[in-house]
């Protein structure tokens, strides 16, 4: 089982390596991922409730906190908490003073004449000192978090700023009882060297500088959680819930699957349910990124957190908590967010070792300059310099910041990534193959036209009364067609399905098959009798049902699956990007084709039985890493299979757990978004970690003053040290930062079709629409008429514009006047 826990006292990410460690050595625990981002840790272990405690109190006993999330018993509070504006304001203002006053008389600035001269060295060093206590004292969490872990054998980045200002302020003190000793002697000389070795401004600014740093990398690392936060942010407050046949406003966690609630325009439904009285329009864009407004009626699926932008309903709840739609894609978001992707375990193994390395160095430095120059003050110089320009943080946020954002930002616009080790991945998808139902198209499958050699009526009576019995789209779009026509079924005396061919059945002891060209060989049709029909009809992009009678042709149904707006953009889109396109179906060789000459891909591989998928799946990942687009559900081995698996969503049933990415939107374009925002994120954290080892690998060479030895003579100071250590950490989050910027590929807005076909134009003006319900009732009525292409509506113009292909005005007039909206005139662009 997993556990996510809250770990505190985090600072560093050798912090995140010391945690990870001590829980790895639990009995019972599997594996443990540790983000120091989120401040929190996921354990797989076993089922033992004593586990789980073992694994706090090994957290303890490592110096940190860790408490369960949810539970209401809180862990320890950290030691070292985020760095509050009056810290650092009050760190900068009287390390200013310190400045001023230990290096003024460099600028030829004014001092008062008490800090003046070697008479009154003692005095300049006491005043610097007492500036200095009150900045110890406000930073003293950085001396007892560092001197803790040190102690444990476990030092962070606290250990390394604690004994970087300690040795200069025990140098300050050292120097300041000399100089006491020396002016009670008369010896003003020796006071006047000293009075330029304190090194208390080094040791206060060290700290103010880390303050300021860190004060700029919380306000940045709180920006890379926003999205997550505007998730958490949608689902109100308050509902107003059925109570004895009134409606009574209660808290929303109270609510229980069973409870009807009431929700007005403006407002927002409080947990997932169905639509049980009225209807309205719903605003989805924080749930999938798509902007238009959604119709709800009775009986449709409503999502928690989404809005209702106008209307009226009631709605019953179906799930409440964390089985919610938003409850479920907050915690995916989260969880991807504290993932770790291939690439981060180089910096990972680094960051383990750093701080012990980094200490050793800078004792190797003292000790080699100690001798080199038999002065300890330029020694101890250099060898605090390598402590504070140190900077272990910016390994360890290299990755995560990029994570955190990128998965935020795929779930702004309705991609949900499972996880870090996916996003990876993505970054190197060479081939994505496409299920065609569904993916590619609609998914909701119409009958075009039907030949037949009997009546139309008494052949739809029988086709349609076996199709009832069946579950495939093919077969389903039969049996709506023949309602629609008013066509009597005839119900057969036996059925059955076969798998990858088609249906049998007896109506009035005669036997008739539907399906497919296998299934007519096998009940022994010539292809001759319906080959010119099934030609015509596969190189429409059309399905086909032919019909057999007692072994012998009667007829033949084209269906149809209109192909997605956006499915030609979206293929064109991932060429650009440099991936192969394949599309997967088990439509004939003809139909397959003419939809792939339709959007555009590369490969085609038709006349494939559900288990075959799987098979071709593994074929493409011996050529190039594979990513499977299907709904989910029929296509889950090959989704499992595949080196990515993408499922689509429909509408409102979000499939969180389906597959490895998520597209909230059912639009296959958000295939290319999701990989060209992979391979942003993979290059932004690259550049991350390259400039964490660059600063590092430069930094503390030239900090040990190894070009003090050149001619040169270059030699940084501690406090320089330090501000180019915070600002290190602030640079790999800022550059993180840019990846809310990531602008996706917008779909197409006309509808794929054959070239030889003509789109026409209409202009309807329209009476009676008063508002945006309005204007959306009119736009889905014309938008479902078979052959339009694309609808726009202007309630400011009173008019909608259609364009279309074989449909002509009267019906799109028809159309619109019954839904109660008349035309008043109709022309032809």
């Amino acid at each position: 089982m997993k556990t996510k826990f809250n770990v505190t006292g985090m600072t560093c990410s050798a912090c995140s390596s010391h945690v990870e460690k001590a829980v790895k050595k639990v009995d019972g625990v599997q594996s443990v991922t540790v983000s120091l981002l989120t401040n929190s840790m996921v354990v797989d272990h076993d089922q033992n409730v004593a586990t789980v405690q073992k694994i706090q109190q090994s957290v303890a006993n490592a110096g940190y906190g860790a408490s369960v999330v949810g539970q209401t018993q809180q862990a320890p509070q950290p030691q070292q908490g985020e760095v509050t504006l009056f810290r650092l304001v009050f760190s900068l203002v009287l390390c200013a003073l310190l400045m001023y006053v230990a290096m003024g008389h460099m600028a030829n600035l004014p001092l008062p004449n008490f800090l003046v001269g070697a008479q009154n060295g003692v005095t300049f060093a006491l005043v610097q000192l007492l500036l200095c206590l009150p900045v110890w004292y406000v930073n003293r969490n950085y001396y007892v978090v560092g001197y803790k872990r040190l102690f444990k054998l476990s030092p962070n980045m606290d250990s390394l700023i604690a004994v970087g200002s300690t040795a200069g302020a025990l140098q300050g003190i050292v120097s300041l009882l000399v100089m006491s000793h020396a002016l009670g002697k008369g010896d003003l000389q020796t006071v006047e060297t000293l009075m330029h070795q304190l090194y208390f401004e080094a040791s206060a600014t060290i700290l103010a500088l880390v303050n300021l740093g860190k004060f700029l990398e919380g306000k940045s690392k709180r920006k890379t959680g926003n999205a997550l936060e505007k998730l958490k942010k949608l689902a109100p407050q308050n509902a107003l819930l059925l109570v004895d046949g009134n409606f009574v406003e209660v808290d929303s966690a109270t609510l229980k699957v069973g409870d009807v609630v009431a929700v007005k325009a403006g407002m927002s439904f409080p947990a997932d349910g169905v639509v049980s009285q009225g209807n309205c329009f719903v605003n989805e864009s924080a749930i999938s990124g798509e902007s238009m407004p959604v119709e709800k009626q009775v009986g449709n699926k409503v999502i928690g957190g989404t809005v209702n932008v106008s209307g009226y309903v009631q709605v019953e709840i179906t799930t409440v908590g964390e089985q919610s739609v938003l409850s479920k894609i907050i915690c995916l978001v989260e969880e991807a967010g504290a993932s770790k992707a291939p690439i981060q375990k180089l910096a990972d193994k680094i960051s383990g070792v750093f701080v012990p390395v980094v200490l050793a160095i800078s004792l190797v430095t003292f000790v080699v300059w100690a001798i080199a120059k038999q002065d300890v003050s330029v020694a101890l110089q250099f060898a605090i310099s390598v402590l504070v320009i140190s900077c272990p943080c910016a390994l360890g946020l290299a990755t995560p910041v990029a994570l955190v954002v990128a998965t935020g930002k795929g779930a702004e616009n309705g991609i949900l990534i499972k996880n870090g080790v996916v996003l990876e991945k993505l970054a190197h998808v060479q081939i994505v193959a496409l299920d065609k139902t569904g993916t590619v198209t609609n998914g909701t499958p119409v009958v075009e036209e039907v030949h037949c050699t009997m009546p139309q009526q008494q052949f739809l009576a029988i086709v349609a009364g076996i199709e009832q019995q069946s579950e495939h789209p093919l077969g389903q779009a039969v049996v709506n067609y023949a309602k629609q026509q008013n066509v009597a079924f005839v119900a057969p005396q036996s059925f059955q399905t076969l798998p990858g061919m088609g249906v049998v059945g007896t109506v009035d002891g005669t036997s008739y098959a539907i399906g497919n060209a296998k299934l007519m060989q096998q009940v022994g049709v010539e292809p001759s009798a319906y080959q010119q029909q099934y030609q015509a009809i596969s190189q429409k992009g059309h399905s086909t049902l032919i019909v057999a009678q007692n072994g012998k042709f009667v007829g033949i149904v084209g269906v149809g699956d209109q192909i997605k707006q956006s499915s030609a953009f979206a293929v064109e889109q991932l060429k650009k990007l440099g991936i192969k396109t394949v599309l997967i179906t088990g439509d004939n060789k003809l139909s397959a084709q003419a939809i792939a000459n339709q959007i555009g891909v590369d490969q085609v591989f038709a006349e494939v039985l559900p288990h075959q998928k799987q098979q071709i799946v593994a074929e493409q990942m011996k050529v190039g890493v594979t990513a499977m687009v299907g709904d989910g559900i029929n296509d889950a081995p090959a989704l499992a299979t595949a080196d990515v698996g993408f499922a689509v969503s429909s509408g409102s049933d979000i499939a969180v757990d389906s597959a490895d990415v998520v597209l909230v939107k059912n639009d296959v374009v958000d295939v290319a978004n999701a990989i060209s925002l992979s391979k942003k994120t993979l290059t932004n954290i690259k550049q991350n970690l390259f400039w964490a080892f660059f600063y590092n690998l430069l930094g503390i060479p030239i900090a040990a003053g190894v070009l003090f030895a050149t001619p040169l003579q270059l030699q940084l100071n501690p406090m320089l040290c330090a501000g180019m250590m915070s600002l290190s950490s602030v640079f790999v989050v800022c550059n993180a930062l840019r990846l809310r910027f990531f602008k996706p590929f917008k779909g197409a807005t006309t509808q794929v079709a054959p070239k030889e076909t003509n789109v026409k134009k209409y202009k309807l003006t329209i009476e009676g629409m008063m508002c945006g319900h309005c204007t959306g009732r009119v736009h889905k009525t014309l938008q479902a008429i078979t052959g339009v292409q694309s609808v726009e509506v202007s309630l400011e113009n009173k008019c909608a514009i259609v364009e279309c292909i074989g449909v002509d005005s009267q019906t799109l007039k028809l159309a619109v006047e019954q839904q109660d909206y008349p035309v008043t005139n109709v022309q032809e662009l």
